[in-house]
């Protein structure tokens, strides 16, 4: 058992020393289990001795039997202190040597106890909604709209708002031509902002065949510095203008899509919109009581989980810095005291999280697993891709295991906690849906 032991909150370090004897001994067990199957010139398997075993593996067996018999001793004191570890413990054996009684310390955070959590003293808002017919008729419209066909149309026709334009264009600041300004064949959707301001306002009027130039100044928040605030000229050629036409909102549309009716399909999207709705309001729910947990529960962090917390947020930083190589369209500088609150309160909200679902008996099933990958996967081009993913990467699914547990326990706290109802418009609590 240790002989020395300093306790500050949360952190815990220990001494501890295991006579030589027992390490030998320990080691000697361990060599002579690795004797059985160990196969030597001259010998049998399981006739090797244990003193020639000695000469050639003592060492490795030594540092297997210092670790054994360190976890021994730090399971015994964790089971008698009734304690929990927060992650690895930290073993310095620097004293030690082969022969010698083997002085060690062991460093490590241990789990805070949750305080008893009245939810019912806590209330949250529920907004509620009445779904607007004008909300599905614009759900209807992005349907046809999404299955539209863009017509080319003659040479004289002239180009409008919503029309797709099939360009070629090169972009100038002066009379020198700057990089990724250029492209051959581009379709631009009119109207649809994808551009910088006042560029799609001048193709339109415009014909297939048409050169022109394209008059235009960058915005002063520009995510390129070099082109930042600054005048542009784009040299344009139109080599098409297309037309889309939108299919009738008729049973032949429903049926495309699945419905045997319009008006099954209005009910469909109905349906879909309120269960948005609710999906919605609920989120909001839960991100209040987040809110409010972080607030109002007092519990001490073991120091080593916010740091390891802290550091991943700051790979990802740094990550998304690399990646956009100086062309991310926003400047997010690091802020360590903001960065370690954060990583506070998301280790704070972790461990409440983790320890009431436990207590309340909070089971992610595989059913939960099944829907969570299907639901992830129906956004992807290619399901089987997201599939395979969860499939070979056990670290992904204990992740998105983690992520369940955590909804399940905040949604069964729902239920405990006082709401009081809040009726908003439709588009204060969701943007208007996309269904197709």
């Amino acid at each position: 058992m240790f002989k020395k032991e300093k306790i500050k909150d949360l952190h815990y370090s220990v001494t501890g020393v295991i006579p030589a004897a027992d390490l030998q001994n320990m080691a000697d067990e361990i060599l002579t289990e690795y004797g059985k199957k160990a196969k030597m010139p001259g010998f049998r398997p399981g006739h090797i001795p244990l003193s020639i075993l000695r000469q050639k593996y003592n060492a490795s067996a030594l540092s297997e039997a210092i670790d054994k018999l360190m976890n021994q001793d730090l399971n015994q004191y964790i089971t008698d202190k009734k304690i929990r570890l927060a992650g690895s413990p930290k073993a310095d054996l620097s004293k030690w040597a082969v022969g010698q009684d083997a002085e060690y310390s062991l460093e490590f955070d241990i789990l805070p106890t949750l305080p008893a959590i009245d939810l019912e003293k806590f209330t949250v808002t529920k907004k509620t909604t009445k779904l607007d017919e004008s909300e599905v008729e614009k759900s209807l419209e992005n349907i046809r709209k999404s299955r539209s066909i863009a017509e080319k149309q003659a040479p004289e026709y002239a180009a409008q708002n919503g029309d797709t334009a099939v360009i070629d264009f090169t972009g100038f600041i002066g009379d020198n031509a700057f990089d990724g300004g250029a492209a051959e064949k581009h379709h631009l959707v009119l109207g649809s902002g994808s551009f910088i301001p006042g560029f799609e306002d001048q193709i339109i009027g415009h014909k297939s065949g048409d050169e022109f130039d394209v008059n235009v100044k960058f915005p002063s928040d520009y995510h390129a510095e070099n082109l930042a605030g600054k005048d542009a000229r784009f040299a344009v050629k139109i080599h098409e203008v297309r037309k889309h036409k939108l299919p009738e909102l008729n049973d032949d549309l429903a049926k495309s899509v699945g419905h045997e009716s319009v008006e099954k399909l209005r009910e469909h999207v109905r349906n879909i919109l309120n269960e948005q709705y609710d999906e919605a309001s609920k989120r909001d729910m839960r991100n209040e009581l987040l809110d409010i947990l972080a607030d109002k529960i007092k519990l001490d962090l073991p120091e080593n989980l916010v740091e390891q917390e802290l550091n991943m947020a700051k790979q990802e930083h740094d990550r998304e810095h690399a990646n956009c190589d100086g062309d991310c369209g926003h400047d997010h500088k690091w802020d360590d005291k903001k960065e370690r609150r954060d990583a506070e309160r998301r280790v704070k909200l972790g461990l409440i999280l983790a320890e009431w679902g436990t207590q309340n008996k909070i089971e992610v099933t595989r059913d939960d697993l099944q829907h969570a990958i299907w639901a992830e996967a129906s956004r992807y081009p290619n399901p089987q891709q997201v599939f395979d993913f969860y499939n070979k990467n056990q670290n992904a699914l204990a992740m998105l295991r983690g992520m369940i547990f955590e909804r399940k326990a905040l949604d069964a706290m729902l239920t405990h906690v006082k709401t009081k109802e809040k009726v908003v418009k439709p588009n204060e609590l969701f943007q208007q849906a996309d269904v197709r």
